[in-house]
């Protein structure tokens, strides 16, 4: 099934927690804005119909929705489903249903889209899965992807203070759900805050922040924080691609016209080719 039961698991604990209705909207708009920046929503067809692949808690299918015709939400996690559904109950065109990547519930090349948002990263094979999105996709209907990072622009500290945290986060991700849930708070409060308002505070002065550690939530609320403090620490299995390998996946998968937003580490876009190749461009 191309699905670690243990990390299923871990997110629909972490769904179940963090159900997202704490979120402020308008903070949910800007995040859905910075990911979807580069995708093509002036190509999509009237009534467009899309597929979101580990919708968790439904976050960004609330943002989606309204764009399009109809919305197929999926999570290898029933508890996750349970999260998006209750989310999602206002929302008349969103379907929310349990399945796994490599056994979607749609048609091959029946999709107008599809996008799957920091998951692909957490299966065995991320190659298979991208696979098996792209094979949703109508020819030339677009695919986005968020896939965490290698870290293959910062320099060579910044990489060694994430291996540090990756052994942290491995030893973390192995203990009960109330340890993870109690220390990933703490690393939160302790690390997360302090950088970001730090960054914060550096940028105020003028300075440059991109290189700081954790710079990226310094105008992101707590909340943001302590989820993705979770999901980062809770979660066993995690994979990280260069720009390089997740542009040779979706090549592999039969998208072409690869484009990458360098706001969000790596976020891609890619259109399913009609022919079973494709070529690519950054």
């Amino acid at each position: 099934m191309n699905q670690d039961d243990s990390v299923v698991d871990a997110f629909g604990d972490e769904w179940s927690r963090y159900d997202q209705s704490r979120m402020d909207a308008a903070e949910r708009r800007a995040l859905f804005e910075q990911y979807f920046a580069i995708f093509p929503w002036s190509d999509l067809p009237a009534d467009a119909v899309g597929i979101d692949i580990g919708c968790g808690s439904g976050r960004w299918a609330v943002e989606v929705a309204p764009r399009v015709g109809r919305l197929i939400c999926i999570d290898a996690s029933a508890a996750a489903v349970d999260v998006a559904r209750a989310n999602l109950a206002g929302v008349p065109n969103c379907e929310v249903l349990v399945a796994s990547v490599a056994d979607l519930p749609v048609e091959p090349a029946s999709m107008d889209f599809a996008y799957s948002l920091g998951v692909l990263h957490h299966v065995p094979d991320t190659a298979a899965a991208i696979a098996s999105c792209a094979q949703t996709l109508k020819p030339g209907a677009p695919l986005l992807l968020y896939l965490y990072y290698s870290f293959e622009n910062r320099p060579i500290w910044f990489r060694g203070l994430w291996k540090a945290s990756d052994l942290l986060r491995r030893a973390v991700s192995r203990s009960p759900y109330p340890v993870r849930n109690a220390i990933s708070s703490v690393i939160a409060v302790v690390v997360y805050w302090p950088l970001a308002r730090l960054s914060a505070l550096v940028e105020r002065l003028g300075a440059d922040v991109s290189s700081m550690p954790l710079s990226y939530y310094r105008r992101l609320s707590f909340y943001v924080m302590r989820t993705d403090a979770r999901d980062r620490f809770g979660t066993q299995l995690e994979q990280r691609f260069s720009r390089d390998q997740i542009r040779a996946m979706m090549t592999a998968a039969g998208l072409e016209g690869i484009t990458f937003s360098d706001d969000v580490f790596w976020t891609a876009v890619g259109t399913r080719t009609g022919l079973g190749t494709a070529t690519s461009q950054s």
